[in-house]
Parts: C-alpha cells; structure tokens; sequence
C-alpha cells in the first residue's frame, strides 16, 4: 500500500539522521533519557550481571468500526456487509452481530539479566483483561435491534523469552539484535454467552481477538538503534512475529510488523520527554476454528489485516538508585483496517523498572 512507501522511509530517516540542533555529548551516571519510551519493549542491554524487574500497565479503547479507511455504522454493516458463513444452516446473509466498543487491560510483568555485557536475556508474562460490546440486530434482515450484550475475557497471555545482543556501543550510539520466542501459554479457548438474532443466549467459543494467545509458537526477531548525544537521544527499532504452523484449533494468527521511532529530551537529569512514531502492520489469519461460526465480524479470518500509525507523548522520570516511572499516551493518526473492524481511538502505558 502506498502508506508502507511513505512511513516506512520517514522512521529509518530518523533513525539514520539525528535531529538537528544536536549539542556534543557529555553524559555522566544515569539520566532519564538513557531509556525509550515505555511503550518500547527490548529497548537496552544491561551490564554483567545486572539485573532489572519491570511492571507495565497497558490499556487501549477501540469505538466505532471502519472498513479501509472509512467509517462504517452498525446499521450499514447489519445490512450491507455479506455473511463469511452465509449458506450454512441457519446463517444470514449478511452480518446480524456488530460489535461497537472494545477495552483491554494488559499487565506485564519482566525479567532482565545480563550474563556478559553483550548479551541480555529477558522474559515477560502477561495477564490480559477484555471486554467487547455488541448490538443484535433481530432475525435475518433489517434494521430492528434486538438488544445489547458484552463479552469478556480474562486470563494469562502467551509467554515471551528473548535475548538482547549488543553489536556495537561505543558510549554514544548503540545496535543490538532482538531474537525471542513466544511461548503458547495463552488460552485460545474462551468462551461468554452472546445474543443471538433469533433471541437465544447460548455458550459460544469467543472470536479470535478475544482470545488470549496465538495458540504457536512464534519467533520474535529485531533490531535497535539508539544515539545518546547532550540531553538528547534518539532511536529506532524494528521488531517481528513471525507465526510458525497451525494451532490446535485449525488457525495461525497473521505475522506482525513494527517500526518504532522516537526522540527524548532531558529537561533535568532525572526528568525526559519524549515523542515516538510506531507504525503497525498486521496479516489476516490463516486457516480457521471450525466452533467460530456467527454472523459477526469478528469470526471471519479475513477482517484481521491492517496497518497503522501511532503518535505518542511520553515522560521518563529516572533515579540515580535505579528506580524509573514511565507514562507514555498515543493515538492513531492513520488506519486502515481490512475490515470491518473496531478502530482504535488511544492506548495508555504506564510502567516501572527497577535495575540493579
């Protein structure tokens, strides 16, 4: 799509070029902006022997669907946008079920050592929290609602293992390598009571995005730059999930891509700020899970790709003990979703690590 040929140039332009202005770099002990955004996972390598624990508080809110990058309302899906199911027994031909709003809660608990200083390993387990609402629309055709319905979701995510390698760092810039494996911990099994168009509330397999984990085993590959120079630093990271095989319920998640880049300045040497571009990149599912049958979005495949970019603001704020508190807050300024599907309207990060 022609979004990939103008953002993607745009990042690595900040990652090749830094900012003008730059003064000469003078940096002593720890200061706030050694460190990326909190929203940037695998951000840095430590020292032999060093040791940091990190907790991060995500949350994101998506309202509204859009198909491209036009907005739809639940009325012209209820009665324009065909079935994926149509023909089976007792399926519409168009989609009768439309979600309108989606939370998720995500708490993300990490490890980090250094054996050596040039590698660094790390693990994160996650607990994710979600909740979508929906409207039924009554019977196979119109636009007569039924009712309202929310289902939700809640449990462990897929467990992340990586390990940071430093390929270069001479004190003002820094290259590693991010390589890691996603471990299926995450349950791709859950089920909530939904309201049919024919007024039944069975028990029925949640959609995929409800869903906890991939259900494979998935290769997390990357690469991050950073330059430190005054009390500026910026950077940028390319990072990957390449799905491998088929789950157990006959599906495999789309790959993902993702470029960050970001610049900080450092008001104080305890005190940054910071602005990041991330542009996301996400192929629809593969295969299907034959108890994912409704006339609903959310249960076909093919309304899982999209691209996106997100701006974000954020603040560090760093101790000489090594103690750091982290807010980051962003919102998209470009998506186009093969869809329909939920748009996303902000997602929110807070964090704290501690390295020692």
């Amino acid at each position: 799509m022609k979004v990939k040929q103008q953002i993607i140039p745009a990042l690595l332009g900040a990652l090749l070029f830094p900012p003008l202005g730059f003064a000469g770099h003078n940096h002593t002990g720890p200061q706030a902006n050694t460190h990326a955004p909190i929203g940037v996972m695998g951000d840095h390598t430590h020292k032999t022997n060093e040791w940091m624990l990190s907790y991060r508080f995500m949350t994101m809110e998506m309202e509204g669907n859009r198909s491209g990058s036009s907005s739809l309302s639940a009325n012209e899906i209820a009665t324009t946008v065909p079935n994926h199911f149509a023909g089976q027994p007792m399926q519409p031909t168009t989609l009768r079920v439309v979600p309108t709003k989606m939370t998720m809660d995500m708490h993300m608990f990490g490890g980090m050592y250094a054996p050596t200083d040039k590698l660094t390993v790390m693990v994160m387990v996650n607990y994710l929290k979600k909740e979508m609402d929906h409207v039924t629309f009554q019977g196979m055709m119109g636009v007569n609602r039924l009712g309202n319905f929310t289902t939700k979701s809640e449990g462990f995510g897929d467990t992340k293992v990586s390990g940071l390698y430093s390929l270069y760092n001479d004190g003002n810039h820094k290259v590693h390598v991010n390589l890691g494996l996603s471990l299926p911990t995450g349950s791709i099994s859950k089920k909530d009571r939904v309201l049919t168009p024919m007024g039944m509330r069975p028990e029925l397999r949640l959609p995929y995005g409800m869903q906890m984990g991939s259900g494979t085993y998935d290769v997390l590959p990357g690469i991050t730059y950073q330059h430190y120079q005054g009390k500026w630093n910026h950077g940028a990271q390319y990072m990957a999930t390449i799905r491998t095989g088929e789950n157990s319920k006959d599906y495999t998640l789309g790959d993902e891509h993702k470029l960050n880049a970001w610049i900080s300045y450092a008001w104080r040497h305890d005190l940054s700020t910071s602005v990041r571009l991330a542009y996301l990149d996400v192929d629809n599912i593969g295969g299907a899970d034959p108890k994912m049958m409704a006339p609903v979005q959310t249960t076909d495949p093919d309304n899982y790709s999209k691209e996106r970019l997100d701006l974000y603001a954020g603040v560090n704020w760093a101790t000489q003990a090594g103690h750091r508190f982290a807010l980051e807050v962003g919102a998209p300024v470009y998506q186009h979703l093969d869809g329909p599907q939920l748009e996303t309207d902000w997602t929110l990060t807070a964090g704290y690590q501690y390295a020692f």
